[in-house]
């Protein structure tokens, strides 16, 4: 499992938006062909490896309460396991406290670099603590 959490300067509906409207996750996450945040709800999108392998990633929504929780389902195509991405928003007066946990990791074959912890803290880090900020900041 791994978790980032991190303090963002700007209100937690700005926050929310950016993390279920699929104009502004194109710009900071990853291009979703449709994105509903709603229970049930499928996405799938392209994704690179270290050594520019295309991995195809499936998702499902498993639980959502606006503005404060996104939770969905994380799998590769053509690979076993499944994971869960979870995201959590608190409000700090007109601030958002992030945190983002990615559980069921080992689930992943650990004998590929891509699939490890390590990865998966690098990636998440570059999105939740650069491109995240840096695109609210702008928007």
């Amino acid at each position: 499992m791994f978790t980032i959490e991190r303090l963002l300067q700007d209100p937690v509906d700005k926050v929310w938006k950016a993390l279920t409207d699929k104009d502004e996750m194109k710009k900071w996450y990853f291009d979703l062909s449709a994105f509903h945040p709603q229970v049930g709800f499928e996405f799938s999108f392209n994704g690179q490896g270290h050594d520019c392998e295309q991995y195809v990633h499936h998702c499902k929504i498993t639980e959502v309460i606006p503005g404060k929780k996104l939770s969905y389902s994380w799998r590769y195509e053509g690979y076993p396991g499944i994971s869960v991405v979870t995201f959590e928003l608190f409000s700090e007066g007109d601030k958002t406290r992030l945190k983002l946990t990615h559980a069921g990791l080992e689930s992943f074959p650990q004998d590929k670099p891509d699939f490890a912890v390590k990865s998966f803290a690098e990636g998440w880090t570059e999105i939740i603590g650069k491109s995240l900020p840096n695109y609210l900041a702008t928007s």
